[in-house]
């Protein structure tokens, strides 16, 4: 490990879901990847260390400064706030402490004392039980940042896509693709790519109609809407292409022919990334990455499997995807 890498902080998630177990699976790795410290519940992860059946041991810290980084250990900022673990079980106990985890790493983050931050899966029924208004980490992340513009974009191999909306449902994802939402999108896009390494980023726009209205037939919201925005980014220089039609534009990305596509809303992104993230079977990978934030965060492309938590046979690909994300988009022209 270089002493000057990355610090990511990543939060554990759910304590009763099988972050805290994929985060001991891949620590060996993700310390040749970067600096990491666990912002959790030491004993939870000591529990996923027999779990794995691993060598580890915990290392409680107060704070990042007191963290050593060793082969050994994985450095935990212990919030100590789980008194029962009972995995697979939905609990407010559980919501409340996987939503703490995440307030301080943005606070770490805010500060400098972390450069980026990877996110364990939450389970939006403990959070809601919790209190919490939020469908996951996205809306959170923005209004403990004071972010507006932002959106969210996922990653697995040569494909990327981002959206113009995420958890609403589809007839509200309808009524946002506007042509502001989805220029806001592509400028986001851009501006993502270029911090992943993209100098030139080519962007494929998805229409919202089948074969992006088929020239009127088959709807107006392509030419009414997306179309104004896709030449309104041309002319701000970015290379955007379309309305496309949204059955065909995933395999040209997948191809190399864009960076990304823009997505007008979840599941039109979302299952072309999952088809390739998925196809190992249980080797899940695929990487979330909230962009538009002043700070970095990234995710893996996974829920908190409830069903196998504790098992020990949880995929770690995700978590190390999603690491090798964060600190590529530290680097040099952040």
């Amino acid at each position: 490990m270089d002493d000057s890498a990355p610090v990511v902080g990543i939060t554990m998630g759910d304590p009763a879901g099988i972050g805290p177990e994929v985060i001991v699976k891949a620590y060996p790795e993700l310390r040749q990847l970067s600096r990491p410290i666990v912002i959790g519940d030491a004993s939870v992860i000591a529990a996923a260390i027999a779990v794995v059946e691993s060598s580890l041991r915990v290392e409680p810290v107060e704070s990042v400064a007191e963290a050593t980084f060793s082969a050994e250990a994985i450095p935990v900022l212990d919030a100590d706030n789980v008194d029962e673990l009972v995995r697979g079980e939905v609990r407010e106990e559980y919501g409340l402490a996987s939503l703490e985890y995440v307030q301080q790493a943005i606070e770490l983050a805010k500060a400098g004392d972390i450069d980026a931050i990877t996110t364990a899966p939450i389970n939006k029924q403990a959070t809601k039980l919790a209190g919490s208004t939020y469908a996951g980490h996205t809306g959170m992340l923005a209004d403990y940042t004071d972010t507006e513009n932002y959106a969210m974009m996922l990653v697995e191999d040569e494909l990327r896509v981002t959206h113009v909306s995420t958890h609403v449902p589809l007839r509200v994802a309808c009524d946002l693709v506007t042509t502001e939402n989805v220029l806001d999108t592509i400028h986001l896009t851009a501006e993502a790519l270029r911090d992943l390494g993209v100098d030139s980023p080519a962007i494929g726009v998805a229409g919202l109609n089948p074969h992006a209205s088929d020239g009127g037939l088959l709807g107006d919201e392509d030419a009414a809407e997306i179309e104004p925005a896709v030449e309104q980014a041309r002319e701000d220089g970015i290379d955007a292409t379309g309305p496309e039609s949204p059955d065909t534009i995933y395999v040209r990305a997948a191809s190399g022919e864009f960076d990304c596509v823009v997505s007008m809303y979840h599941d039109q992104g979302h299952i072309p990334i999952k088809m390739l993230g998925f196809a190992g079977g249980s080797a899940v990978s695929g990487v979330n990455v909230t962009i538009g934030l002043p700070i970095i965060r990234t995710s893996v492309d996974h829920g908190t499997a409830f069903d196998i938590a504790g098992e020990g046979i949880a995929s770690e690909q995700s978590l190390l995807d999603a690491v090798a994300v964060a600190v590529e988009m530290t680097g040099p022209g952040r």
